[in-house]
């Protein structure tokens, strides 16, 4: 039975392989790369990623992370490509075609094709000397010393290399659109990412009759029966045109225990926090989390541009809503 060592020693020299691998790339993001970039950012369609076997499968990531961050794009397997699959394909689109050989011949095969429609052509290869290197109008070298299998035949190094060059085309796209948290997060609806970069604070604020709010001179036993009433830990101070001059909040009122105020004889103006933070409706609600976090605070008052009063929230909000 292998001892635990050479496991650890055969793990360890898989990643120092792997990352030499991937340091060898920082060298060749250079004009070729920016030629690739601006290519695919000219392009009025979309990017289609071509790649067999173990390529194919890091093809469809790299389609995957171009379609999520901005660029429009998805993965067409070449052999299927050659037997109807290249009706998908448009002369508005360009094509990254992914193959270490650089002569795999489903991929090879559809160059001509790709030329007849006048379609761009990026590829990623280990063999600059390649077919598929020749026939680009932009070709990345992903070439790598020694893939970390040991008998230097399982992709491993090389598929390494390539998902990383496309992540740094990727990123480099992302950001030449100037794409957003809020483009991203159109791309990715569902789940816990989806609801703190989609849902507003407008989404789930307290409004109307459930705004917690109380008149400047109103008494301190009012307010904390408006606070009691409405179940959010804070009330708004406003003057007679419902503008926000301060809140109350629980942690007000233990603080005016502790200087032995009494409730019953002072009014809301004396134990108020005046200058309180506030946050507009149409923030994110992740934004209001933060606002929350940094000022260790657990309830917030919402308000139109002109302050007045038009929502509250709290941290049980945003639990329930699930954006912590």
């Amino acid at each position: 039975m292998t001892n635990p060592e050479a496991f650890i020693a055969s793990g360890r020299r898989t990643v120092d392989l792997e990352r030499k691998a991937v340091d060898a790339l920082h060298n060749r993001i250079d004009n070729h790369f920016a030629d690739a970039c601006q290519r695919m950012l000219a392009c009025t369609g979309r990017v289609i990623v071509v790649g067999m076997g173990k390529s194919g499968h890091i093809g469809r990531k790299i389609a995957a992370t171009l379609a999520s961050t901005g660029t429009p794009s998805f993965f067409v397997h070449p052999a299927e490509a050659s037997h109807g699959d290249m009706g998908m394909i448009t002369s508005n689109d360009i094509v990254l075609a992914l193959s270490n050989s650089g002569n795999t011949s489903e991929v090879v095969t559809l160059i001509p094709l790709l030329k007849r429609l006048g379609i761009p052509l990026i590829s990623m290869t280990g063999n600059n000397d390649s077919t598929l290197a020749r026939a680009s109008n932009a070709h990345l070298n992903v070439s790598v010393e020694k893939e970390a299998c040991p008998l230097d035949l399982a992709p491993t190094s090389s598929t390494t290399a390539t998902l990383v060059m496309g992540d740094a085309l990727a990123i480099s796209l992302l950001e030449a659109r100037g794409f957003t948290a809020e483009d991203f997060a159109f791309s990715h609806p569902g789940g816990s990412l989806g609801r703190r970069l989609l849902l507003k604070v407008s989404d789930i604020m307290h409004t109307g009759d459930r705004i917690p709010m109380v008149r400047e001179g109103t008494s301190l036993s009012k307010a904390l029966l408006e606070i009691t009433g409405k179940g959010l830990g804070i009330t708004a101070v406003c003057d007679d045109n419902q503008k926000v001059i301060g809140v109350f909040t629980d942690g007000d009122l233990r603080r005016a225990l502790d200087q032995n105020i009494d409730p019953r004889n002072s009014v809301i103006d004396d134990v108020m926090t005046r200058n309180c933070k506030t946050v507009r409706d149409n923030i994110l609600a992740a934004e209001a989390l933060h606002i929350m976090d940094e000022y260790k605070i657990n309830a917030l008052i919402c308000v139109d541009e002109d302050n007045h009063a038009i929502g509250a929230i709290n941290m049980h909000d945003l639990l329930k809503a699930g954006v912590v």
